[in-house]
């Protein structure tokens, strides 16, 4: 009796297993309920994942989404078909804006992720230099979302160009905010390190209690948002009075060189306290992505719905826009054939 109690548990689970994706509908490309690995819903690549679901209903697919298939493990998940991770509470975001994940998602599909991500994935590069390439992913439409490497002063410090805190030796609380810049990089260009300036008294952080004592804050932002990765200079611009500074040329040829970054411009505006045009370093580019092995006629789905309802980029909280000059560009990263097929025959590439 026992014995055949213990051989009737694996049974039973796969039992229930089954019982839970039948209740939630089998998902995958062929029933047409593919399932996208996103973030958020306040974060880019959840909010993209919302304006694919929407985009593709026409065309009569049922997308699921993934609120938790993000950070570094986006590419991972989408390269090895992985089902989505545990629900994790995020501190940063409430449960109603990073909501858990239906139950029964199959494995992922497709995907968005930033461009940086994809291609440091494709090349085994970056955060997965330890790792082999990811040869399999494959761009879909990669959608304009800028980006901008922005350092700045609390207006109370006097600071107004970063060689001053060497040249007076002064201790300075230096707030690295946002994600999307190399804070390391800046302050070594002017001779400033992690351990210089911690002896001289001052501190490096990221904390909530840095967000509010600080003299300089160094990171990287879009536009004036609650997205999680920039939100934090919407909000130190609102509460203090910030000084924005530009960086010497040559290191701005660096970060472009280094960072695998464009040069341009921060436009006046953008968050309170920016005055003029900025020159710096930007980037742009929410990817969205699949493997190799994903079938052409979606991909060329994919592409085709994202041209043709780009309008629902205009009205989310990100700076989203289509371009047909950049939308089947991934560097390194291959196209898809079934996206190639469609671009070709709108002429957005030869």
């Amino acid at each position: 009796m026992v014995s055949r109690f213990r051989t009737s548990i694996p049974s039973l689970i796969a039992a229930l297993l089954a019982a839970t994706t039948f209740a939630g509908g089998q998902t995958g490309i062929p029933q047409k309920k593919p399932v996208f690995g996103g973030a958020c819903r306040l974060c880019p690549w959840g909010a993209m994942a919302e304006v694919v679901q929407a985009a593709m209903k026409p065309y009569g697919y049922d997308v699921q989404i993934c609120y938790n298939c993000n950070a570094a493990d986006a590419p991972r998940i989408v390269s090895e078909a992985r089902t989505p991770p545990a629900y994790k509470p995020d501190p940063a975001v409430p449960e109603i804006l990073a909501p858990r994940n239906v139950p029964g998602l199959g494995a992922i599909d497709f995907g968005a992720v930033a461009i940086q991500f994809l291609r440091n994935a494709y090349r085994g590069t970056g955060p997965y230099a330890k790792e082999k390439p990811r040869t399999n992913l494959r761009l879909i439409a990669n959608i304009q979302d800028p980006s901008y490497v922005l350092v700045a002063a609390k207006a109370a410090s006097g600071i107004t160009d970063l060689s001053q805190i060497r040249e007076k030796r002064w201790p300075v609380r230096i707030l690295t905010a946002g994600i999307g810049s190399d804070a390391a990089r800046i302050l070594a260009h002017f001779g400033l390190s992690k351990q210089e300036i911690e002896a001289s008294g001052g501190r490096i952080g990221s904390a909530a209690e840095d967000r509010e004592n600080f003299d300089v804050a160094i990171g990287g932002g879009g536009g004036m948002t609650t997205a999680p990765e920039w939100r934090v200079w919407t909000e130190i611009s609102q509460k203090f009075d910030l000084n924005f500074i530009g960086l010497p040329e040559d290191l701005l040829a660096e970060l472009a060189r280094e960072g695998e970054q464009d040069r341009g411009l921060i436009p006046a505006g953008l968050y309170r306290g920016i005055e003029r045009p900025i020159p710096t370093v930007v980037r742009t580019g929410t990817a969205i992505y699949g493997r190799a092995d994903m079938p052409d006629s979606f991909a060329y789905d994919v592409a085709r719905a994202m041209d043709e309802q780009q309008q629902l980029l205009q009205w989310r909280h990100l700076n989203f826009s289509y371009n047909v000059h950049t939308v089947w560009s991934g560097y390194e990263v291959p196209l898809h054939p079934g996206a190639a097929r469609y671009y070709k025959e709108k002429r957005y590439m030869k």
